[in-house]
This record gives C-alpha cells, sequence and structure tokens, in this order.
C-alpha cells in the first residue's frame, strides 16, 4: 500500500541541511551554500529578472515550486557559476549531484544588445547595480533575444532516481543562480561568456548627432573648471583704431622689404614649429591619448569624479580613458570638450 512521505518540518530541514554543510567543510570541501533570508529568494533587478524570466516557460513551471521550496530550506549546499557551467550539490533523500550547462550568448546577439544599449548605460556600476533605464532593461531582459538564456540553451543534468527532465533538484540550483546573483550580478554576463565592459566601451564610439552625443555647453565648462572660455565672438579680430592700422601698415611694408646682406648673416636659425605656435599664444592641435587626458586633468586640479562630472561623462569612462594605450576613440562632445580645455590651459600657460 502506497504512504504519503512523512511531513519534515521546514525548520528541521534547514538544520539538517546545516549540518550537512558543516559536515563537507570538515572533510575539507570547500561549498558556496546559497543561504536566503526571508521569503524572498531574489531581491536585486537582477536575481529577480532571472526567477521572472524561468517562470515564463511553461516547461519548467510544473517542475519549479518543489525547487522554490528546496532552495528556501537551504537545500543547495552549494553553488558555483563558471562559465557557461553551474555545478552543485543539493541535499535530497541524499547528497545528490547538478550540472547545468548554458550554452554562450550568439555573437550576433549580444551584438545586438550592444547596438540597442548604446548611451543607455553610464557605467559598469550603473550596469550591474541595474540602474537602468527602461530601454536598457527591456533589451537586456528580453525573453529570446536578451542575456538571459532560453530553455533551448540549458541542458541539466542530475544523478537523482527522479525520471523528470527537470527536477526539483535542479529546479533548487536554477533559483539558487537567482539568489545568488543578488551579490555577484556580474556572475550573469560570465555564464553567458561575454564582458559587461563592452555594453559600456560603446559610448565611446557614439557618431555625432546620435543619442546620447549632446555637447557640453562652452558656459558649463567654463564654470565647472573655473576658467574663461573664449567664444567665437571673442576669438574674431576686433577693429583697430585708424592710427594703430596704419602703424601696422608700415611695420608690414617694411617687413616686405628683402634683408640686407649684413642682416642675412645676423639672422638666427627659425625656432621649432611648435615653439613658434606657443610664443603666438596659440595651442598645438590636440590628439587624445590617456596620458594627455590624465595630465589634463591633473593640470585642472580636479579629482577622477569631478572631470567625469564636467565631461558629462561616468567616472569608469575617464578612468578607462587614462589606462589606454595609443588615440582615444571619442564622441564629439568629449572631444570638443577636452580640446577646448585643453586649449586655454595652453593659452594661459604662455601668457605666464
Amino acid at each position: 500500500m502506497y504512504r504519503f512521505p512523512t511531513y519534515v518540518p521546514v525548520a528541521a530541514r534547514r538544520a539538517r541541511a546545516a549540518r550537512k554543510v558543516a559536515s563537507l567543510r570538515r572533510q575539507g570541501t570547500k561549498v558556496q551554500p546559497v543561504e536566503i533570508r526571508g521569503n524572498l529568494i531574489a531581491r536585486s533587478f537582477w536575481g529577480k529578472r532571472w526567477c521572472q524570466h524561468l517562470e515564463s516557460f511553461s516547461d519548467y513551471r510544473n517542475r519549479l515550486p518543489r525547487g522554490r521550496a528546496y532552495a528556501r530550506h537551504g537545500a543547495v549546499c552549494d553553488l558555483a557559476i563558471r562559465a557557461g557551467r553551474v555545478d552543485a550539490l543539493v541535499l535530497g533523500t541524499r547528497l545528490y549531484h547538478v550540472a547545468i550547462r548554458i550554452e554562450k550568448l550568439k555573437p550576433a546577439v549580444w551584438k545586438s544588445i550592444k547596438a540597442r544599449c548604446t548611451g543607455q548605460i553610464g557605467s559598469v556600476i550603473e550596469l550591474l547595480q541595474g540602474r537602468l533605464s527602461d530601454q536598457a532593461m527591456a533589451v537586456i531582459a528580453d525573453p529570446r533575444r536578451g542575456l538571459f538564456p532560453t530553455p533551448r540553451q540549458i541542458r541539466f543534468d542530475c544523478d537523482c532516481p527522479d525520471w523528470a527532465g527537470l527536477c526539483k533538484h535542479v529546479a533548487s540550483v536554477l533559483y539558487g543562480v537567482g539568489n545568488r546573483l543578488d551579490d555577484s550580478p556580474e556572475l550573469l554576463f560570465l555564464l553567458r561568456k561575454v564582458d559587461e565592459a563592452e555594453l559600456i566601451d560603446a559610448e565611446l564610439a557614439l557618431p555625432a548627432g546620435s543619442a546620447g552625443a549632446d555637447f557640453l555647453a562652452e558656459g558649463d565648462l567654463s564654470a565647472i573648471f573655473g576658467i574663461e572660455i573664449e567664444t567665437d565672438e571673442a576669438r574674431a579680430p576686433r577693429a583697430r583704431p585708424p592710427k594703430k592700422a596704419a602703424r601696422d601698415a608700415r611695420r608690414t611694408r617694411g617687413a616686405s622689404r628683402p634683408p640686407s646682406r649684413r642682416r642675412r648673416t645676423e639672422t638666427k636659425a627659425p625656432a621649432r614649429k611648435g615653439a613658434a605656435k606657443r610664443t603666438q599664444g596659440m595651442a598645438p592641435p590636440f590628439r587624445p591619448t590617456g596620458a594627455r587626458v590624465r595630465r589634463l586633468r591633473r593640470r585642472g586640479g580636479l579629482s577622477v569624479a569631478e572631470f567625469a562630472a564636467a565631461l558629462q561623462v561616468s567616472a569608469a569612462t575617464v578612468r578607462r580613458w587614462e589606462s589606454t594605450r595609443g588615440p582615444l576613440t571619442l564622441r564629439t562632445a568629449s572631444r570638443n570638450a577636452l580640446r577646448t580645455l585643453h586649449e586655454q590651459l595652453e593659452v594661459e600657460t604662455v601668457g605666464r
């Protein structure tokens, strides 16, 4: 005669799981159990989105509730996330080994995600904290062409005797992944074998006129850096008084005459091109590199955060600029702001 299994209270299940974890550690096994506080398995943007994504598929709907209960009771004694795989130990009637393999995100899908997120994400910190615009959220959490895997991209194996394809032990591990993403959201990118920094790098190559390539007003730049930025009107030559114009004309006519033989012998060798420009108060062309941006920031006496705020970019972007070797590929707004600041500081240096 068939009998229903004896009911075991939740407290007893958790105590049993805790004893098993302690036993594994005494044996020298390094384990990372899934520890759920309260009733919520996931609390962050990434953890919640992962769980919601799993629950949206009818393939998993019948098996997920038992797995959710196992995860809450602390049955996932160990969970390790690596590139393209998850390995775990789950306590049931005995300790079961669970292996989950997840396909690498297809290059075409990853390229599409980066293109659609261009200019939408300010820094890696904002990305990992889930502080994204609605548009970026919709792209990343897209059930078919987002970061999260579909059922066809997931393969799992458990050594339990359950005949079901998705047993409760595998389901508990899937929920455990959502819980782990609360503390380490970068593991999702590791799992899909992509680099989250590439979503931020996309903002470095924004074409002129594209979204997020707004120009920094010269008045704002002047106020932030504490210097006077010349406008186009200020750069235009001013009309000279009649007497000064006549004097300049006489000097010009005298300069046009060929110098005498004695004068030629006493003429000094011409100065270097760069030095001549500085003498005339003209700044050499600014070609942004990581080292030049770092020197420019320090000459302005600004911290990385202040410099980033002035240029309307993230602090992570400034750090990435300064750590890059060779020429930088910048969006038009950033390039113009850097060039304007560089020219002004050069003129001030020559004036001293």
